[in-house]
């Protein structure tokens, strides 16, 4: 039997970039809660506001710097592949403004909760949607995960929308992403344009009403217009880590940003953990490790 071919200099410099840069993704968006906890005293519907808006103006310098501008012309000009960026645009803003809300409200355990949830949604969907097949230990892991959301519906039933809202609408906008054949930065670009003049029309509204929080100081104003770099580097750090690794290890490194959102829920911002919390992490904790176990045994096999 003939050696595997070993790996590049090149391949492994990249695998290594890439590493780094998924680290650095989940990182940001695992603390994600502390930036916006800073900018205290904004409604969460005008952090989403302006997260939208000045995304736009942080990607308007990335298409320039990557000479992406053809590419977005080219997007623009296909009706069925806007329509979808719409689709997702509005995902991922249901997702935000929920994220901002529980942030806002101090439920960071319930926000973390979703996004753990995430993985195994997206298995849901790849079943229901994509007609993948599950293992039988993805199966178990599904079920056990159920079991867990089912002791927190029954204990704590008032934040469970939170957790499952985010859970949901990050998978279907990862979903419609999957399916949309589109550069990462691009289709970023689209669906914040996208969601630019409806942004731009609440952020007036809140000025004639005289409760905008932008320009009410230069420290406050200067972290809003930062949202635009906390939200677009770790999407494109993530774009950056997806070329580079396998999905397997994108998805163990998944747990990161929730692992340090429940942290910083508990230990910077003393929020507490009820028995039926801690059963319901518990048993999402087990299925997600035995989805891991499960996802790395298949990947062995298929590469043997």
């Amino acid at each position: 039997m003939s050696a595997a071919p070993a790996a590049s200099p090149l391949d492994a410099a990249a695998a290594r970039a890439g590493l780094l840069a998924g680290l650095g993704a989940y990182s940001l968006w695992g603390l994600l809660p502390v930036y916006f906890k800073l900018l205290g005293g904004v409604s969460a519907l005008e952090l989403v506001a302006h997260r939208i808006v000045w995304s736009v103006v942080f990607l308007v310098f990335v298409l320039a710097g990557y000479r992406l501008w053809p590419a977005l012309r080219q997007a623009c000009r296909q009706p069925r592949l806007v329509g979808a960026l719409a689709l997702s645009s509005l995902f991922i803003a249901v997702n935000w403004a929920v994220y901002m809300w529980a942030i806002e409200s101090d439920h960071i355990l319930a926000g973390s909760l979703g996004y753990f949830l995430n993985p195994l949604v997206n298995v849901l969907l790849g079943t229901l949607v994509l007609k993948e097949t599950l293992r039988r230990g993805q199966f178990v892991a599904v079920l056990i995960a159920g079991a867990g959301v089912a002791i927190l519906a029954a204990g704590e039933w008032q934040t469970l929308w939170i957790s499952l809202t985010l859970a949901v609408s990050f998978g279907l906008y990862g979903l419609v992403r999957k399916l949309t054949p589109v550069d990462p930065a691009v289709g970023l670009a689209v669906e914040t344009v996208i969601l630019t003049l409806p942004a731009l029309a609440y952020l007036y509204w809140l000025s004639g009403q005289g409760t905008l929080m932008f320009g009410q100081g230069w420290l406050l104003s200067l972290g809003l217009i930062g949202t635009g770099a906390i939200t677009s580097v770790p999407l494109m750090l993530f774009a950056r880590a997806a070329r580079s690794l396998t999905l397997i290890t994108l998805g163990v490194m998944q747990y990161i940003a929730p692992s340090i959102q429940f942290f910083v829920g508990i230990l910077l911002y003393g929020e507490t953990l009820s028995p039926e919390r801690w059963a319901s992490f518990m048993l999402i904790w087990v299925a997600l490790a035995l989805f891991v176990w499960d996802s790395l045994r298949g990947h062995r096999r298929a590469r043997a």
